[in-house]
Parts: structure tokens; sequence; C-alpha cells
């Protein structure tokens, strides 16, 4: 069976074990010591008040993560966010991440946040067509800006609109305050999109 949940501190452990890899293998991630399981359960804790963080399950067997990270600290920028996708790679090629994205997406859209900035070292076409895929035009490259395992990095930023800009804006609705039968209604259409193998 698949589901996409909402992420819960006590899947720390977990979710830390997919993204250690890109951390201690990649310069898909510019972090480069790998979080205890405890400051990433804090991580999870800090982000859901606010912003969407969301679990993939296949089988019972957690296969990937997506959650809406902020963009900058500051009162003023507290409209856009930044996206994260993590998968397994024990279940790739299964439209996981399409599906979270689709989930988080809809999610930010309700919520009433308007931009979205994916950042993605390069290269890594795979990740530049993927959000390409969900409407995030190219917007900038910060060149030879990371240095992570004896290398610099390019950084791509690409960038996406989910609501329209207007004069008056109203804070975006926190994440806890999702009526809970509109959250579970996304959360089960968006796991319709994953393939089983």
């Amino acid at each position: 069976m698949n589901c996409i949940r909402i992420a819960q501190p006590s899947d720390a452990g977990t979710l830390l074990d997919i993204y250690a890899p890109f951390i201690l293998q990649t310069g898909i991630t510019q972090e480069i010591e790998l979080p205890s399981v405890d400051e990433f359960a804090q991580r999870i804790s800090n982000t859901l008040p606010d912003r969407p963080w969301l679990v993939c399950e296949i089988n019972g067997q957690v296969a990937g993560y997506a959650y809406a990270g902020k963009y900058r600290d500051r009162k003023g920028y507290q409209w856009s966010i930044e996206p994260s996708v993590y998968i397994s790679e024990k279940f790739h090629q299964q439209h996981i991440a399409t599906a979270l994205y689709a989930a988080l997406f809809d999610l930010l859209k309700l919520q009433g946040f308007v931009n979205a900035y994916a950042v993605i070292t390069l290269p890594n076409q795979k990740s530049i067509s993927f959000h390409k895929h969900f409407g995030f035009t190219d917007f900038t490259v910060y060149r030879n800006v990371g240095y992570k395992l004896n290398q610099w990095h390019d950084v791509a930023w690409l960038y996406r609109q989910i609501n329209e800009h207007v004069p008056i804006m109203n804070n975006p609705i926190p994440f806890s305050d999702i009526n809970p039968v509109v959250l579970q209604n996304i959360l089960s259409t968006a796991a319709q999109q994953i393939k089983n193998r």
C-alpha cells in the first residue's frame, strides 16, 4: 500500500538514513556534517507548525520525503519557500518525488505562499528537468559558491510562482491550521501518482 503522510519527529532516524548519502558522498546538498538524529528531529518539529514536511511510504517502508524550508528568516520573506525532496535509492523510478511535490505544492498554494525557489547544485540535469516539469524556470546561477569534497560547486536557482502577487497580502496560513479532511484529500490524491514496481 502507498501513502503520503505528515512527517513526525520519530521519523528522523529513517529520514536521515535517506539524506545521509547525499551529505557524505555528493555535492547535491552543501551540508557537510551529518546531523544527529535529535537535531534532524528538531528540524521536523520546527518546520511543521508553519510549513509541510511530507513522507512517502511504500508497503510500510519510508521511500522518500519532501518539505518546504524557509527562504529566509526576515518577516518580509514569509511568503517565499525553498522546497526539497529526497528519495531512497531503493525506490527510484516510481514517481515518488512527483507525488510528494504534487502534494507539497497543493498545500503551499492552499496556505497562501507565493514564491518557491529551488536550489540545485550543478551539474544535476535530472533535478533541473524535474523542477521544470513542475513549472520552475531558470532564475540564476551562483558560480563556485559552494566548496565540498575538494571541489567548487556552481548552484542554480530556479523559480516558481505559487500564488498571485497582490498589493495586500494575508500571512500564510500555518500548516497546523489546515482542515484535516482537506489535508488528507490532498495527500491521498497525490499518492495515486506513485507507480508500484
